[in-house]
């Protein structure tokens, strides 16, 4: 184990991005911390893990193989069990050669094995869980977790531990540092423009493409919006296809920015006024850190259902409007966004609220709790 100078740090969490943003933006705020000896990441090498971890060169990435334990029972089961016993031993031989001063993670099955070690050799641990649905792994790793973290009030109920601390999702300082005029500036849009932005994250949303494909030329000609539109990379060319089909002049518009994706998105989503979105836990920290009234529309396919009950929760809590995935035509889009932008006394309420539930910088507050793992 290190001196109290150089900390070992053990950071786990893969699978989907939900798990993997949020534990490198405490690898990022530990790089900066001044007692920082080494920081190891544990991943599965086949998931996106291991390309994110590439962008750290003072990270070094530990394997373990693992996937994710077949929810019913049948003859994979056996074929996982050997493989997660397997990588709990490679989760093992990691502790014994490379002596932790803290270990750190986001949930998800990658980082089964890692927290299965730790309470075996009852090294302390955090976890932090990203859902308003805690999975499985945070379920079990709970109740011997140092601390508990987690992004959604709901989770509190239903996770056991004596310590549990509500956060919210850990989020990058661009996000506290950047002004709405430096993101409008850096992307070229007006300063005097409504922005609409539509996302559905990195793999896009057919559902919400498709509405503001056809809503581009209303918002923008019409409504005078300077409209954001980030189809996924998949989704790109049939986007731009269906465009330059039923809105030839589409380019033309200096109202219109049509992306496959944002490398940062901080800049968007600063710039913007209102988004519509998928109501994934990660989109929904940083739509709320950018005090932004949203158009939720969940993933119906999420696992248990969490895109639903995270849209829902921040419905109730006054910040979001809601539209089922099926029900979201440019019509009901249309209607959604209106009642939002005609409307000031409701705009101004829900910025408002979304400032209450805004946190004064969660990353900084995890990092601390991790700390105080620390014997």
């Amino acid at each position: 184990m290190s001196n109290n100078n150089n900390k070992t740090y053990f950071i786990s969490g893969g699978g989907t991005g939900g798990h993997i943003y949020p534990a490198f933006t405490v690898v990022e705020k530990l790089l900066k911390e001044e007692d920082t000896a080494q920081i190891y990441y544990i991943g599965n090498p086949k998931n996106l893990e291991f390309e994110i971890v590439q962008k750290y060169p003072q990270v070094k990435f530990l394997p373990v193989n693992v996937s994710g334990m077949p929810r019913k029972l049948s003859l994979a089961m056996p074929k996982w069990a050997i493989q997660f016993f397997f990588a709990y031993l490679k989760a093992l031989s990691y502790l014994r050669k490379y002596k932790p001063d803290a270990i750190f993670t986001t949930g998800g099955y990658v980082s089964a094995p890692i927290v299965t070690a730790a309470i075996t050799t009852k090294k302390p641990y955090m976890i932090h869980d990203c859902d308003s649905v805690p999975g499985l792994v945070s379920k079990m790793a709970a109740p011997k977790a140092k601390v508990v973290s987690v992004a959604f009030e709901s989770s509190k109920s239903i996770l056991k531990s004596d310590n549990i601390i509500f956060n919210g999702n850990p989020v990058r300082e661009a996000f506290f540092a950047l002004t709405k005029e430096e993101a409008k500036k850096s992307l070229g849009i007006p300063t005097d423009k409504k922005v609409v932005f539509a996302m559905g994250g990195s793999q896009g949303a057919k559902t919400i493409n498709t509405a503001m494909a056809n809503l581009l030329k209303k918002l923008s000609e019409d409504m005078n919006c300077f409209v954001i539109l980030q189809t996924g990379k998949k989704n790109y060319s049939d986007v731009v296809l269906e465009l330059e089909k039923n809105y030839p002049n589409f380019k033309e518009n200096n109202n219109i920015m049509v992306r496959p994706y944002f490398d940062e998105m901080v800049y968007p989503l600063k710039a913007s006024d209102i988004i519509i979105a998928r109501a994934g836990s990660l989109s929904l920290t940083e739509i709320i850190q950018c005090h932004l009234p949203s158009i939720l529309v969940p993933y119906p396919y999420a696992a248990q259902d969490h895109q639903r009950k995270n849209a829902k929760e921040m419905c109730e809590k006054g910040v979001s409007l809601y539209l089922e995935d099926a029900e979201c035509n440019e019509e009901t889009l249309l209607s959604k966004i209106k009642e939002v932008l005609d409307n000031p006394t409701l705009f101004n309420s829900m910025v408002e609220k979304t400032k209450e539930l805004a946190k004064n910088n969660p990353t900084e507050e995890i990092v601390k709790q991790l700390k105080s793992t620390i014997k």
